[in-house]
Order: C-alpha cells, then sequence, then structure tokens
C-alpha cells in the first residue's frame, strides 16, 4: 500500500480517484481547500483542509503524511471563466502548482501525476489528435496547464522529478455505484446541464453555435467515463511508484460527438426530450476534438471501458436523481 497525496480530492475528477486508489489497496489523502469540492465526497481516506496557494499548509500536509506520490487535481478549469478573468487563472493554477512541485522537492516526494487538459491542443485539424499535436491553447485555462506541464519538465529535467502527465477530453458520468459524482454549483458541463433541464430544474438548455465546420454544425468532443479516468491515474501513480518513465497521454474514448447527438441520446436514455436553444459561439471552444487515446493503451494497458455515452448518461442520470451532494 502507497499513500498518495491527491490535491482536489473533494472535488468531481479527484474523489473518483480516491475510490480508485483506495480500491487498489492505496491510502488517499485528499488535500482541498472545498472551495468548489465536497466534504461529502471525502470517503476513502483522511483529509486536510489546505489551499495550495498557500505554500507552508502544503509542506505541512506532505511533510505530516509522508505521501510516496501526489496526484494534482486542484485547478480552476471553466474555459469562459478564465477568458473574463485570465490572472485569476494564472495566479490560482501556475501559483498553485509551484508551491506544490516546491514542497514535494523539499520533502523528498519524487512522482506526481498531473491532471492537465486537451485544452492545450486548441483547435486541431486532426481526427484524433496524438500527443505529439501542435500545442496551441485558445484559453487561459489551456494557457495556463500548459505553462503547467512545461514547469513539471523542467522539475524532471533539473531535480529528478518523475511525473505522469494527463490530457483530459471531455470528463462526464459518476461512479457506478452511486457514492460520487458531477456536482458543480453553478453547473457548466453539458451533461449534467442537459439532465437538469430533463429533470425540470433549468427551462432548456443553450447550444453555443451551430455554425462551426462539423457534420451538424455543433461542436464535437470526445467523452469520456470519470471511473475510467480515474483508474488511468491509479495505472499512471503505480507505473512510477514502481520505477517506471515518466510519460504523457491523451485520456478519451477515441470517438467524438457532436452536442446535438448527445442531446438527442440523453433524450433517450432519460425518455423524454431535452428542451435547447441556439445561442452565439463561446470564446475558445474549438470546433471539435476528438482523442487519440493509443499511447495510453501503449504504456498503461489503458482502455475506456465505461466511456459508451449510454453508460455515461445512465450513470449520470441515476445520480443526478439522487440529488447529489447535500440532497
Amino acid at each position: 500500500m502507497a499513500v498518495i497525496l491527491v490535491t482536489g480530492g473533494a472535488g468531481y475528477v479527484g474523489s473518483h480517484a480516491c475510490k480508485a486508489l483506495a480500491a487498489a489497496g492505496h491510502e488517499p489523502v485528499c488535500f482541498d481547500s472545498y472551495r468548489t469540492g465536497w466534504r461529502e465526497a471525502v470517503r476513502y481516506g483522511p483529509a486536510v483542509e489546505g489551499n495550495l496557494l498557500d505554500a507552508a499548509s502544503v509542506r505541512e500536509a506532505i511533510a505530516r503524511f509522508a505521501p510516496a506520490a501526489v496526484m494534482h487535481f486542484a485547478a480552476l478549469s471553466l474555459v469562459g471563466e478564465s477568458v473574463r478573468d485570465p490572472g485569476l487563472y494564472w495566479r490560482a493554477n501556475l501559483t498553485g502548482a509551484l508551491n506544490l512541485l516546491e514542497a514535494m522537492r523539499e520533502e523528498g516526494v519524487g512522482a506526481l501525476v498531473f491532471s492537465s487538459t486537451a485544452a492545450v491542443y486548441g483547435a486541431c485539424d486532426a481526427a484524433l489528435i496524438p500527443e505529439d499535436a501542435p500545442l496551441r491553447p485558445d484559453s487561459p485555462y489551456g494557457s495556463c496547464k500548459l505553462a503547467i506541464e512545461r514547469l513539471i519538465a523542467d522539475f524532471e529535467r533539473f531535480h529528478g522529478l518523475r511525473a505522469g502527465v494527463f490530457r483530459y477530453f471531455n470528463v462526464a458520468g459518476a461512479d457506478p455505484e452511486g457514492e460520487i459524482g458531477e456536482d458543480h454549483r453553478p453547473e457548466t458541463h453539458l451533461i449534467p446541464i442537459m439532465l437538469e433541464a430533463a429533470l425540470g430544474r433549468r427551462p432548456e438548455i443553450v447550444v453555443y453555435g451551430d455554425d462551426y465546420p462539423t457534420e451538424d454544425g455543433t461542436c464535437v468532443r470526445d467523452y469520456v467515463h470519470a471511473s475510467d479516468l480515474a483508474r488511468a491515474h491509479v495505472l499512471g501513480v503505480e507505473r512510477l511508484l514502481a520505477g517506471g518513465e515518466g510519460f504523457t497521454a491523451n485520456l478519451g474514448a477515441g470517438r467524438g460527438l457532436s452536442v446535438r447527438e448527445v442531446i438527442e441520446r440523453a433524450g433517450e436514455v432519460v425518455g423524454r426530450p431535452v428542451p435547447h436553444r441556439v445561442g452565439p459561439r463561446r470564446p475558445g471552444d474549438p470546433a471539435r476534438l476528438v482523442c487519440d487515446p493509443s499511447r495510453a493503451r501503449q504504456i498503461l494497458g489503458w482502455r475506456a471501458e465505461r466511456s459508451d455515452i449510454d453508460a455515461i448518461l445512465r450513470d449520470a442520470w441515476a445520480w443526478m436523481r439522487r440529488g447529489g451532494y447535500g440532497a
């Protein structure tokens, strides 16, 4: 068993990673400020309340628990918000990452798994985006995540850090056992917003643009189940702890669905239409982002096993009907 510090472990993806770590026999230690995370999501190991912008609190947590590795999820992650307030994102995400890396170096923790994003690619013409595609982020969110990747690379080169970097595509779904799930307030992700509209919790959803150069004019995205994503993180950290080399790998299903297609599938899964209307494009939204997941398969033996859109929608729907956290 290894102790793994999980920053942002009370958040959506971080909590799923904590559950997967515990199931694999490790002890996840959640480090979270609870700014957007949920205390009810911390179920699988001890927790420390702290903020990565407070360098002393990060060092204290690492010194106290002496983790073998760190999984770093904590970040601001809304593309639209980053466009409106770039400084907020650079300050929170980059400074927080630097504080974490410095604390790890000072305390002798040599393995890191980092939660990056497909937003580092920006608009990409490839049908399936490989890791060596051009890195041209369209948003401050993508730009600061790319900067963190480069910061990590410097710590690898000059301080001996071994790191796994995962570039996520669109994470969706909920824990199949219903213990944890997606609950952002306010919610901004397509699938939970659609399900809220289907439940009557909001009058409709807005499709941001129907004039993209795609088959039906709406954005195309690659949806990966949160549980599949969590399993990849366990495989990644175990590779590093076993002495394996660092890596960068995409995480996605390897197939794309348009916004209109997801709306149609959601209506079929929940048994009622999803009310929607078309609005203007959002700044920073590429037309198409679909993953080439072959590297994760080659180096980790990972496949997106639960990322069929119907399974994603069924799990998200079950979680939504339970009421989320605080219900």
